[in-house]
């Protein structure tokens, strides 16, 4: 199976090199504005290449896209260059929004001339934006993104640090934004099969204070990567390369992922069955009212923001 990530930067690095340590594809296409970038990450990383499985990696352009499978975006400005981590700014990645539909205009026509049939991950910021962008400039629906995935390992794991438990045992999610108006699904967040609360209770550990801090720290966790090495790029590198190699396996693994909602009427980050075609089913779960009232609220303002941009 062939797969191309488009751009090339620290995000698209990362992502290629954990293709490569996963080894399931069979040809991997490095494609960026830089050309010579893209041709020397792909030459230091084939230098590895025989201590993966077998595969072969290298930079290429548009027309190199022919056959492939899945096709990954993550190109663009990201939330440094962009302006974009100020804690206290309601509108975080939705900054970057008017520069990074620019780049996918010029970016998803040249993907869906040679690769119509495959499919689309973004993983550029605002994600869910750029899935409606890149949706209307394909004329097709398999688009996705990457969204509130990585937001749900991280509620995982800060739940794990905080309760001394392997957060491989932490069930949680967090659905609708990847940004300032995600939702907590504190509800069904579980350890092992005891709810969150229960396990609070038995601490003796004060719920609202336990959730502000949880919630602070997850929302804001690229910026304090960014604070510290300029980009947020490993975490995304691991989850792009796991849904990549779903989707490539057809494996039809559930993720909390962005597509069109159509009960919605925009892209929204919801539990999902991903396999071959991309989006296979979504997964509405269950919610509190309050939970669903941010769902709501995350969902109007997508659509507020995204609508100028689409026909």
């Amino acid at each position: 199976m062939k797969m191309a990530i488009v751009g090339v930067g620290a995000v698209g690095a990362a992502t290629a090199m954990t293709i490569v340590l996963r080894g399931h594809v069979h040809e991997l296409i490095l494609i960026d504005k830089d050309a010579a970038r893209a041709k020397a990450v792909a030459t230091d990383m084939k230098y590895g290449v025989p201590l993966s499985p077998l595969m072969t990696v290298r930079a290429g352009d548009y027309e190199d896209l022919e056959g492939a499978g899945l096709v990954v975006i993550t190109a663009g400005i990201n939330e440094k260059a962009g302006g974009a981590t100020d804690r206290s700014d309601p509108a975080g990645r939705l900054r970057l929004l008017d520069t990074n539909v620019k780049i996918f205009e010029d970016i998803v026509p040249r993907i869906v001339k040679v690769a119509p049939q495959a499919v689309i991950l973004v993983a550029t910021n605002p994600p869910e934006p750029l899935v409606e962008v890149a949706r209307q400039l394909a004329g097709h629906d398999r688009v996705m993104s990457t969204s509130t995935a990585l937001d749900s390992l991280r509620f995982r794991v800060h739940l794990a640090e905080r309760l001394s438990v392997s957060p491989a045992y932490v069930n949680a999610h967090v659905i609708g934004e990847h940004g300032t108006f995600s939702v907590f699904l504190w509800s069904s967040a579980r350890v092992g099969s005891l709810p969150i609360k229960n396990v609070l209770a038995k601490k003796n550990i004060e719920f609202e204070a336990f959730r502000k801090a949880v919630e602070d720290d997850v929302r804001y966790a690229n910026i304090t990567i960014i604070e510290g090495t300029g980009a947020s790029q490993y975490g995304i590198g691991m989850v792009v390369g796991r849904v990549a190699e779903v989707i490539l396996r057809d494996e039809r693994a559930v993720f909390p992922v962005g597509s069109h909602n159509r009960d919605y009427g925009i892209t929204l980050s919801l539990p999902s069955v991903v396999g071959a075609a991309g989006i296979c089913d979504v997964l509405m779960p269950e919610m509190t009212e309050g939970e669903l009232a941010g769902l709501v609220r995350s969902a109007d303002r997508l659509r507020e923001v995204t609508g100028k941009y689409l026909r």
